[in-house]
């Protein structure tokens, strides 16, 4: 357990109900648990907000949103780095404090601590080597900044120059969560469905995905996209796209455990040529509720993954090795049925106490 007198300042860009804020969600309310004082610094509006309900919990709010023009986005973001240094430095004369720094994004703050002498542990959820100019910038600095750094996958450590002081430590799903789903494999198998969780950026592969629906009408298709409905139809007009009868697109969904409920099977089509999913969270959340996955060939997430016995392993560029593969699936109840329970078995080793028991132990040592 950590130690309850040290206080842990966290900082985190963006407050949405993707991933790495699932992922801090987890970790900060279980220590909260254990009532010692954390301080949290991050948008409004996202899966975070909940945490206010911890009295140990002080969280600091600021807005902060995307753009589809790159320099306004780039523009907040610099205004937020410039706010959260400053920010920082009202810990300058506190004692026993660790920032914890989710995602590279948070360079401002990281700097801060660095200056002050205090302990900076970056949980790093990106791969900012397959991204572009700007990041692989961030990891220079998260590499020169951090006292430590948390990695999510053997693939992503295996790109940082960095040896010391990095460690291993697989995200998980929520107990919480995983209590709610409902695995049911010859359910699953009759309902024909297949879902898909992401977000309206074309390397995510919202396109493709609609085009799969539209090339197999037998099948019922779910895409769920972290945005507004009024984006969601502002990108249907831009693409000049026309949804299939067999297609429900939703948006930004506070919970998602009913859709993994109702689904047969789960895709993850991120263009492995533009950017490299170092874990894939909505995959291993498909195989703890017995789903089987289709997924990327590299990256953390085609770790999780052995061809044929809980899912396939095919890039977007293949789409039509990905629509026979889905056919293959969905209509070979024997296949599916060993998939499906591999899936679940292969879940089972991931787990919510053992990645946040590693990750309080690193901010207690530091």
């Amino acid at each position: 357990m950590i130690n309850c007198q040290r206080k842990i300042i966290c900082f985190h860009l963006f407050n949405d109900y993707s991933g790495s804020p699932k992922v801090l969600h987890m970790v900060l309310e279980r220590i909260l648990k254990y009532d010692y004082k954390v301080e949290l610094i991050t948008s409004y509006n996202g899966i975070l907000d909940d945490l206010s309900k911890y009295p140990n919990l002080k969280k600091y709010s600021y807005i902060y949103r995307f753009s589809n023009n790159p320099i306004v986005t780039m523009s907040r973001y610099a205004m937020i780095q410039l706010y959260t240094f400053f920010f920082a430095f009202r810990y300058l004369s506190k004692k026993n404090v660790v920032f914890y720094i989710n995602t590279l994004l948070p360079v401002g703050p990281a700097l801060a601590g660095r200056i002050m002498g205090k302990p900076v542990v970056y949980h790093y959820h990106e791969n900012a080597f397959a991204k572009g100019r700007f990041y692989k910038a961030l990891c220079r600095c998260m590499q020169t900044l951090a006292s430590e750094i948390i990695c999510v996958s053997d693939y992503q450590r295996l790109f940082l120059k960095r040896r010391d002081g990095v460690v291993v430590t697989p995200n998980a799903v929520s107990e919480v969560f995983v209590n709610r789903l409902i695995p049911a494999p010859k359910e699953a198998f009759e309902r024909k469905r297949v879902l898909m969780l992401g977000s309206l950026k074309l390397y995510k592969s919202p396109l493709e995905f609609i085009a799969l629906a539209q090339y197999l009408p037998q099948f019922a298709f779910e895409l769920v996209v972290n945005d507004t409905q009024e984006n969601i139809n502002h990108f249907l007009k831009e693409h000049k796209i026309n949804i299939s009868k067999n297609l429900i697109i939703y948006p930004r969904q506070n919970d998602v455990v009913p859709f993994y409920n109702q689904a047969s099977l789960v895709l993850n089509l991120s263009d492995k040529k533009q950017v490299v999913e170092t874990f894939g969270l909505t995959a291993l959340e498909a195989m703890s509720t017995g789903l089987p996955v289709i997924v990327p060939t590299e990256g953390g997430i085609a770790e999780m993954v052995v061809d044929g016995e809980n899912g396939y392993k095919i890039d977007v560029q293949n789409l039509n090795q990905i629509a026979e593969c889905i056919k293959t699936i969905l209509s070979d109840e024997t296949l599916y049925m060993e998939l499906a329970q591999n899936a679940l078995a292969y879940s089972k080793r991931f787990s919510e106490a053992k990645m946040v028991n590693s990750i309080e132990m690193i901010l207690n040592r530091k």
